[in-house]
């Protein structure tokens, strides 16, 4: 770790926790003290479960609670030449949880007849099994399985994953509670073959962008029946990536979407399975990447979808920009010509979008070599300066001021002390600040050793709200690549913010989306 990385650390803690406690932290290190026992991830993921999950006790009370609406909740499960013991766990798995009223559909696609999987089936009346004869696919197979189903809701299991026994119980109690919703999905985690759960996966409430770009639903995912007929079924032509392909268009056609933030589906880490390789299917990836380029059409987007980064399965949608909208840069000032200077000029250098104005909000500035670099820029027909006279720093009031008398269509929000790194900036922040559902766009801000300043505003941290992923070193990989993907966050900061004009006079009246 460099020296500007730490200094950055001690920076971002003591304006959070003060003088007195960053101190307090410099000594203990300087020492080797720590604060806390250092666990391992697994460690700690153990102790979330000890006091987060239901116990036994607790699990037992469930089974005498009823629900008004009880739906018949099919469980689709696709298999190809499925392991004996898997097959018999999942069976038992569905034959102890909590809520009864199930019906497990089974379409097996392998090369030859399991007798022993008949057997165990014919036990239970609620459970069908249909060996088909061929293998059609992943797609094929799931589509034999879903005409199968009867039930009012629809959830997917793969053949060697497992549910816990309160899994179909909470989803119920979701439906009950949340008006019967069109789309449910859950957290998850990973299970290993000697039953040790690890790698959890807690994910953010329906995020449309962040869908559009990653499959973070994956497991377990229920929907209504109805809702898959008005969609269709698996399309084979996304294998590897079908369910990607389901979950896009079911959420597309969704009015109700209801996240549970409970680890309600074990997805099996078998020995050379995705789940134990990420980038163990690459045209997977491919797949996915094909069906983000079909939910945009039929959204009525048009983009050029690419793989992200270094992530399996993140992709990147560089959308159209609509027409030749102007675009506002606004940059407050006050003798800041140290930051100004540089910031102008990567601008003017790297910018690749033609219809664009820089605007410096002159704010109080005293030193007469800031007004003479004005003088000098001025004579650049893209770039205007305008003053703004009131003594009180008000930084919302100065922004205000800036929108007022620019006429751009598009608003950029921008720090004097922030320099561009990107080419395609603006057409980035157009593509997405152009969609009507969407209220303010951000970017990942670098310190200069390259680590996240800023990457998104969450509500909740430190009591109130804060920036994500502040310090994550450059090249390093944040909580399951969200530094990598774009997501859909409470707030982004003023220091790069772009909206359209028209939304500064719509707030007051409409909420919007920050991506």
């Amino acid at each position: 770790m460099n020296i500007n990385h730490r200094l950055n650390q001690i920076k971002y803690y003591f304006a959070r926790y003060g003088f007195f406690e960053t101190v307090k932290k410099c000594i203990k290190r300087i020492l080797g003290i720590k604060d806390n026992p250092v666990y391992t991830d697994n460690e700690l993921y153990k102790m979330w479960i000890a006091n987060n999950e239901p116990s036994e006790e607790e699990l037992e009370k469930l089974k005498s609670i009823s629900f008004e609406k009880e739906p018949l909740i099919s469980v689709v499960v696709p298999m190809y030449n499925t392991n004996e013991r898997y097959f018999e766990e999942l069976v038992t798995a569905m034959e102890n949880q909590i809520y009864k009223r199930w019906e497990l559909c089974l379409a097996d696609g392998s090369n030859e007849k399991n007798p022993k999987f008949e057997e165990m089936a014919s036990k239970d009346n609620r459970i069908f099994y249909k060996f088909l004869g061929e293998n059609k696919g992943i797609s094929g197979n799931s589509n034999e399985a879903l005409k199968m189903a009867n039930g009012k809701y629809i959830a997917l299991l793969d053949h060697d994953d497992l549910l816990p026994v309160n899994s179909l119980f909470e989803f119920v109690k979701t439906i009950n509670e949340n008006n019967e919703p069109d789309f449910i999905y859950s957290d998850e985690d990973k299970i290993n073959d000697n039953g040790e759960r690890y790698n959890p996966y807690f994910k953010p409430d329906y995020s449309p962008e962040t869908l559009a770009v990653h499959n973070y639903i994956t497991h377990l995912i229920m929907f209504k029946k109805e809702l898959l007929e008005k969609v269709g079924m698996f399309d084979d032509g996304f294998n590897g990536a079908q369910d990607y392909d389901l979950i896009l268009r079911l959420t597309e056609n969704s009015k109700n979407i209801i996240h549970i933030s409970k680890i309600l589906y074990h997805w099996r880490a078998a020995e050379g399975s995705t789940a134990d390789v990420a980038d163990n299917k690459p045209y997977a990836f491919e797949a996915g990447r094909r069906a983000v380029e079909a939910h945009i059409k039929r959204l009525g987007l048009e983009g050029k979808v690419e793989n992200g980064q270094d992530i399996p399965g993140v992709y990147k949608i560089n959308y159209e920009v609509i027409g030749n909208p102007k675009v506002s840069i606004l940059i407050p000032n006050k003798d800041g010509l140290k930051y100004l200077k540089p910031c102008i000029k990567s601008i003017l250098k790297l910018t690749t979008y033609e219809n664009y104005e820089i605007v410096i909000i002159e704010n109080n500035s005293e030193k007469p070599s800031t007004f003479k670099y004005y003088e000098k820029i001025k004579k650049n027909p893209k770039i205007k300066v305008l003053e703004y006279k009131e003594k009180e720093f008000n930084y919302s009031r100065i922004i205000n001021f800036g929108v007022k008398n620019v006429d751009g269509d598009f608003v950029m929000q921008l720090n004097n002390d922030t320099k561009l790194i990107t080419k395609n900036w603006l057409e980035q922040f157009i593509g997405y600040a152009q969609q009507n559902d969407i209220g303010a766009v951000g970017a990942r801000l670098y310190y200069k050793d390259k680590s996240i300043q800023h990457a998104g505003i969450a509500i909740g941290i430190a009591g109130t709200a804060g920036a994500l992923l502040v310090n994550l070193e450059y090249g390093k990989h944040a909580y399951y690549g969200f530094e990598a993907i774009t997501r859909n966050v409470s707030a982004v900061t003023g220091a790069c913010l772009f909206s359209k004009r028209s939304i500064y006079e719509e707030v007051r009246i409409y909420g919007r989306k920050q991506v």
